[in-house]
């Protein structure tokens, strides 16, 4: 296209059209990077509220299509979106769940990784996989049939090999008859502390419960003290990010037993210095 009409000291209609493209790309690239900032700021700000409400916080990661949203759903009784197709879900979706003892904590559903994701994608996904860097436990979920290779090498990519991270092993339904029996066991021995569950039919969802609990109260506090009645609400607090052992309303205030996670201790004691 260069060529036509072309002539000495002039630009052909071609070079004219693949400049103009350029042009077009170059807008389409500054509006897209703009966007994207604009989401990191949103989900920074979604963090800081949660932040705020000081709840555990466990952000479920995998490799796609290994169940994560059906777990997420089962486990805090949402309606994320599942889908059969590489990121059905792109930006985390965060729910309250509780855990035995009535405490609640959060959980995230991230974007699912893929097999040699190109750093340009790992680029653009960033803002949503920032979620990762501020969860107190990672939920790598992984389906029993396949190897969890690329999820170890996303997270190393992202600086969060290091994180406490929970090994759960989704559609252990698949494993039948004695070739599934085998792999199952071999998977045991080879990941001893994983969890088998299947989010469909609910099967590991109660023990996966209670390692949830165990990790989320693994920092907590034993207080047991006086509360001044105008930080009456701290109770709530107790019930909602803790475990209240006992609560009793006497006259010089409300008497509670509580295991609570440091943060909230330390509130709990800035109250009673208080009264």
């Amino acid at each position: 296209m260069s060529r036509l009409g072309g002539g000495i000291g002039t630009r052909g209609p071609g070079e004219s059209k693949l400049e103009s493209d350029r042009q077009i790309i170059r807008k389409r690239i500054q509006d897209l990077r703009k966007q994207l900032d604009e989401v990191a700021r949103q989900r920074e700000r979604a963090r800081g509220s949660r932040t705020s409400e000081g709840l555990f916080l466990a952000a479920i990661v995998g490799y796609t299509n290994a169940g994560k949203s059906t777990l997420m759903n089962a486990l805090a009784g949402s309606d994320v979106l599942v889908a059969d197709q590489p990121f059905a879900t792109l930006d985390p979706t965060t729910r309250r769940a509780a855990i035995p003892g009535g405490a609640m904590i959060l959980l995230s559903d991230t974007v699912g990784f893929v097999n040699k994701l190109p750093p340009t994608l790992v680029a653009a996904f960033r803002a949503t996989l920032e979620e990762l860097a501020d969860a107190d436990l990672l939920v790598h979920v992984a389906d029993v049939m396949h190897h969890m290779r690329v999820v170890d090498e996303t997270l190393k990519s992202l600086d969060l090999a290091g994180r406490p991270r929970l090994l759960v092993l989704n559609q252990a339904d698949r494993l039948r008859g004695e070739e599934g029996e085998a792999l199952r066991e071999a998977l045991g021995a080879e990941f001893p502390a994983a969890v088998f569950t299947s989010a469909l039919k609910g099967d590991g969802l109660d023990l996966l419960r209670a390692r949830l609990g165990e990790a989320a109260s693994a920092s907590w506090k034993h207080v047991r003290t006086t509360l001044p009645y105008h930080a009456g609400a701290l109770v709530q607090q107790i019930r909602t990010r803790g475990s209240l052992k006992s609560v009793d309303y006497e006259e010089g205030g409300i008497r509670i037993e509580a295991s609570v996670p440091p943060e909230l201790a330390a509130e709990i004691q800035a109250a009673v210095r208080r009264r």
